[in-house]
């Protein structure tokens, strides 16, 4: 089948809007008025027949559109898609909350990259729960040698009297055969909890740990279960607690601090969170994401005894927002993105989630590099016509090398030269059209978007004129 094909401009992606219904959360659920919402979601016909721009220079000039396939059905259901994640050849998405959720983890073989084929459904056994992030790593412990998933879980009603079935946590599963998951264990959190909404799995040594994000876990326990916490799952069956972190430790933290409403510095009450953790290679430091608090490193050799070395901060009328992180440059460099949907606020600077770059060597002095943004960052709209919209922002970020790669919604992926990092510069863009791209992962090979509304896009190498985009920037049909 033919897909046309053509340029989506700056002025085109300022102007796509996401409705909703229902709301559902991977941001600032507290802040008022803000939902990511249910966006459209296309069958696979659809998306076979919806166009997609690419272009780039340097060492992204080349990469082509392989795939674009949407999430079988389940149960006669279509759900729509959130993280992405690859590991041995095979793609695992996380999916959001489009009619009902409970679409679990979906499993792509990427055997033919032009060609993935939907191999498995797993994670999807607790009752109204999506399960947006996944991780995948090959495990050798005492108890457990494979490769290992652990899989988010968030209630889609919290704490909801006519779901006593439906709890949040953290699930684990044996894919060693991708198309053949098996459950191997659960940690649940309180049902007055949300849930976990993002999470990393990392080994030190003959042991596994898990970082869980699980956002308000603080404010709404009262501080008895703490936002961050560590999770020892060398035996997968039993997962244990080993530490969590109480922000009320640091010294700018006032000991009433209700676990989110932040009394800052610069006289400002801001939202302080955990949204989101990652560890470096070897699991020696973790750099949570803590929205306004910052990003938020740690010494984690000792997991039972984490101590913090410090934190990133902001000007007095920027917002915080620290959403995710990535490392550049062998650990020496922190990538913070910034989700913030609304650009507008009383003593506050107008503009859309950016990315700011940070080195830092000294972990107890990140310094500011530089900041990267692009045109929707500025793309203000009159407040007639509304400013909240997750369309603008900065989502994810992931580094291969010296190129960073950003989700940007309806930015589709952006990439950027870091050879610099105190000069980013944009050096391509894959957009599909009516993109709204929530996860991206660089293998070696290729390229992974996941886009809400679409599903899995797969991006290859190849020789330009080949794909939907060569290195001057012009599109080329896709046969």
């Amino acid at each position: 089948m033919k897909k046309k094909n053509f340029l989506v401009t700056t002025a085109l992606i300022g102007t796509i809007t996401l409705g909703g219904l229902a709301p559902a959360y991977a941001h600032d659920a507290l802040e008022h008025d803000v939902s990511k919402g249910e966006r459209q979601v296309y069958t696979d016909l659809q998306v076979q027949n919806l166009s997609a721009s690419l272009s780039g220079s340097k060492n992204v000039g080349n990469f082509k559109e392989a795939a674009a396939v949407q999430l079988s059905l389940k149960n006669g259901i279509q759900n729509n898609t959130a993280d992405v994640y690859a590991h041995k050849g095979y793609a695992y998405l996380g999916t959001h909350t489009a009619n009902g959720a409970n679409g679990g983890v979906r499993v792509f073989d990427l055997k033919d990259p032009s060609n993935p084929v939907e191999v498995a459904t797993f994670a999807d056994d607790i009752p109204q729960t999506w399960q947006e992030k996944v991780i995948v790593k090959s495990v050798n412990t005492p108890h457990f040698k494979g490769d290992l998933a652990a899989v988010s879980v968030q209630q889609t009603s919290r704490n909801n009297v006519n779901r006593p079935n439906s709890k949040g946590g953290m699930l684990l599963y044996d894919v060693t055969d991708p198309t053949n998951p098996i459950k191997l264990g659960f940690y649940d959190l309180p049902r007055t909890i949300t849930g976990t909404h993002e999470l990393y799995l990392t080994t030190q040594g003959n042991r596994a740990l898990v970082l869980l994000s699980n956002p308000y876990a603080d404010y709404y326990t009262h501080g008895v279960e703490k936002d961050f916490q560590i999770i020892d799952v060398t035996n997968p069956a039993e997962p244990k607690k080993l530490w969590q972190w109480d922000p009320r430790d640091l010294p700018e933290v006032a000991s009433d601090f209700n676990g989110y409403h932040w009394a800052a510095p610069d006289g400002k009450t801001r939202p302080a969170f955990n949204h989101s953790v990652i560890t470096d290679n070897n699991a020696q430091h973790a750099y949570v994401s803590m929205w306004d608090l910052g990003t938020v490193i740690f010494d984690i050799k000792d997991p039972e005894n984490p101590v913090f070395l410090g934190r990133t901060e902001y000007r007095d009328n920027q917002k915080g927002s620290a959403h995710s992180a990535a490392l550049a440059k062998g650990g020496t460099v922190l990538i913070e993105t910034r989700e913030v949907s609304n650009p507008v606020g009383a003593g506050y600077e107008s503009a859309y989630g950016y990315t700011r770059i940070f080195d830092i060597k000294d972990k107890t002095n990140p310094k500011l590099l530089s900041e990267f943004t692009t045109d929707l960052t500025y793309d203000i709209p009159p407040t007639s016509a509304g400013r909240t919209t997750f369309a603008k922002t900065v989502h994810d970020p992931k580094v291969h090398g010296n190129t960073l790669y950003l989700s940007y919604y309806s930015g589709g992926v952006v990439m950027v030269d870091i050879t610099d990092p105190s000069n980013p510069e944009q050096i391509g863009q894959y957009t599909p059209e009516n993109a709204d791209v929530w996860g991206v992962f660089v293998d070696r090979n290729y390229v992974l978007a996941s886009d809400m509304g679409q599903g899995l896009k797969v991006l290859t190498r190849g020789n330009n004129g080949n794909g939907i985009g060569n290195s001057n920037g012009n599109a080329a049909e896709k046969k």
